[in-house]
């Protein structure tokens, strides 16, 4: 515990682990600040974010204003007169006038080992680009995107099969024991605030729907990549004459043919030619029907040795 006075900042699933790790570490937690409540679902019922949920669970106060930079909302912050502001996967850019009021700053915690992978989705990037490891980095906020002087970094490895699921699970543990460790050694002194070397960054863009658009005629490994990146959303998908097919679960193998053909259809198997190597493909779902496991989808759904999985709406191909 380090005694100070904190107001954290979050919104979804990711953010959770870290206001529990301050929870149990018996912090002074003034309020919790978060998005709004959102409509969910066929029903479109308003839902309150995962952080808001824990928050109230604890007694702790909430705040959701629409806009951080109202002055009516950084007024309210510097009342509670916060030593320091923790910020997890808040979803707003906080402005300057929120930033200069806590005298031991505003500290993130960044799903990647900055400056690589800063903006939206550094998980989902690291993955679709072949990484091998990333990791957290708490760091100390300015007005820029994930620009500010770093404190401390854990690096972890990603195996070539982990998927987004997976990996967002193990991140959020991570950075809440990272942002334990960066607390405890700020208050004791031992942390100097590293600048960021902007020619070694990249940026992690939010992912759109069309994202998720197979090419066949990439290799299997950056097809695998992809899918294991989006599994969560916007889902890899591919047509197949008029139908959307979304896969979730893949392997890497070795056959070969025209990119986008069924090699393999039987038995539970349905292998994919790509432009090297082929893709295994062990979950996947048509539109408007359930995920299931290939074995599952092939006795309901067969698909013919030959067929072509095309790469573009309209495109020409069919079973």
């Amino acid at each position: 515990m380090t005694g100070w006075r904190m107001i954290f900042m979050g919104t979804p699933d990711f953010a959770c682990p870290t206001l529990q790790k301050l929870i149990d570490r018996h912090e002074n937690l003034l309020a919790v600040v978060t998005q709004p409540d959102r409509p969910k679902g066929r029903g479109q019922k308003l839902m309150p974010p995962p952080v808001k949920e824990l928050a109230l669970r604890h007694g702790i106060p909430v705040h959701q204003p629409l806009k951080v930079r109202d002055p009516a909302f950084v007024e309210l912050v510097r009342e509670l007169e916060p030593d320091v502001i923790v910020v997890v996967a808040f979803g707003q850019i906080l402005p300057k006038s929120l930033l200069d009021i806590p005298p031991h700053g505003c500290i993130n915690v960044h799903a990647s080992l900055l400056p690589r992978y800063r903006g939206a989705a550094p998980l989902n990037w690291c993955i679709i680009n072949g990484e091998r490891e990333t990791g957290a980095t708490t760091m100390l906020m300015d007005p820029g995107l994930d620009t500010g002087p770093m404190l401390l970094q854990q690096k972890t490895p990603i195996d070539e099969n982990e998927d987004i699921v997976s990996l967002h699970d193990r991140m959020a543990l991570l950075g809440a024991d990272l942002l334990a460790v960066t607390l405890d050694r700020l208050k004791a002194g031992e942390i100097i605030p590293q600048p960021q070397i902007n020619d070694e960054s990249c940026y992690a863009a939010m992912l759109r729907k069309e994202d998720g658009l197979i090419d066949w005629h990439k290799d299997a490994k950056a097809i695998h990549d992809q899918v294991r990146g989006m599994s969560v959303w916007p889902g890899a998908y591919t047509l197949l004459g008029d139908q959307v097919l979304k896969i979730f679960r893949t392997r890497i193998g070795d056959g070969c043919g025209h990119p986008g053909t069924v090699l393999k259809s039987s038995k539970g198997e349905l292998e994919v030619a790509c432009l090297s190597g082929s893709l295994l493909i062990r979950e996947l779902q048509l539109a408007g029907k359930k995920r299931l496991d290939v074995g599952s989808f092939l006795a309901g759904f067969p698909i013919p040795e030959g067929a072509l999985l095309d790469s573009k709406a309209g495109g020409d191909s069919a079973p």
